[in-house]
């Protein structure tokens, strides 16, 4: 199925609901030799229209997260549809009232997502996919290992029932952490493992880490928990609190749409109501888990920007803040 075809899917279902900006995320491991030549392209195509966001391509393959109106995610997914190695890419769908995006970036990269192994190769070897129902099976068999492979700030608002949290700061500390708490524990090759992510982009890779490593029995929640949470029945959903996203809605419920948390810009911790209540609290400066964790420079740095945001808003513009 096509990019544009799984759009025309999800508008049908969701018309009705649907604000004014569709955000989509997507990604495919695949060797890319001309990534280099498909940022040009990709760029051409791009300034044709208001989207804006992110698109990462690499040699192993592309991953983005652009937001624009229906016409304009049309138009760009017709011109994706032309490269066969793209058509059957899953997109991942939701709606917003403004675009959480500021600009259109198309970035050249090492890794579309870093683990920092350049053998680890999921276009080579991978687990195995697991769609809604299969995934609520798994995760309700006392045997099995379910790890949630994002960031700790990420699993603090949010994850499956069941699911170890490994509380690491990046996804790049995910094979010390294999390595210290699968390998060094001699746990079984033969452990039926499940693991998960936002998108699906990051349990993919952490599949092909396991494999490589050994491990016969692998798996991951295809399309990730955005997938899941767009495809589960109310009455079956096994997942618990909301989910981080890495844009200004900073979360989502179990609707896909924008959540109770607001972000800490100094540390970029989730905050909730209560968290803000707390004395440490700062908008745009500090919160509880960073207060004491910022010298007098950066605090200062941080005033300034709110001191601008603040600004922008009164004379109407555009905060663009730093270009990385």
């Amino acid at each position: 199925m096509s990019l544009n075809q799984n759009l025309q899917n999800y508008l049908n279902t969701n018309n009705s609901t649907l604000d004014k900006y569709i955000i989509s995320t997507f990604y495919k491991f695949l060797v890319l030799e001309n990534y280099k030549e498909l940022k040009i392209k990709f760029d051409k195509s791009l300034s044709k229209t208001n989207i804006k966001g992110t698109i990462l391509l690499a040699n192993e393959g592309v991953n983005g997260t652009i937001a624009g109106s229906e016409n304009d995610l049309k138009k760009f997914f017709l011109y994706i549809d032309k490269f066969s190695q793209f058509k059957d890419i899953t997109p991942k769908f939701s709606s917003s009232n403004k675009n959480p995006f500021l600009r259109m970036k198309v970035r050249l990269k090492k890794e579309i997502v870093t683990i920092g192994i350049p053998q680890v190769s999921p276009s080579n070897l991978v687990g195995k996919y697991l769609n809604v129902e299969e995934w609520n099976e798994f995760l309700n068999k006392s045997n099995n290992i379910i790890i949630d492979t994002r960031n700790n700030y990420e699993v603090s608002i949010g994850t499956f029932k069941n699911s170890i949290n490994p509380k690491i700061k990046s996804f790049r500390d995910f094979p010390k952490w294999v390595k210290k708490n699968l390998i060094a524990k001699k746990v079984s090759k033969e452990s039926k493992i499940g693991m998960f992510c936002t998108g699906g982009i990051r349990c993919e890779k952490s599949t092909s880490y396991l494999k490589q490593l050994g491990f016969e029995n692998v798996f991951h929640l295809d399309g990730g928990i955005l997938k899941y949470l767009e495809n589960v029945k109310s009455d079956e959903n096994e997942w618990r609190g909301e989910c981080f996203v890495f844009d200004y809605r900073v979360s989502l419920n179990n609707f896909l749409e924008k959540g109770e948390y607001e972000m800490c810009y100094a540390c970029r911790m989730p905050l909730s109501k209560e968290n803000k209540k707390n004395k440490h609290y700062l908008k745009g400066q500090s919160c509880e888990y960073c207060y004491d964790q910022k010298t007098i420079k950066q605090k200062k740095r941080f005033n300034e920007r709110e001191k601008q945001i603040k600004l922008s808003k009164v004379k109407n513009l555009k905060h663009l803040g730093p270009k990385d």
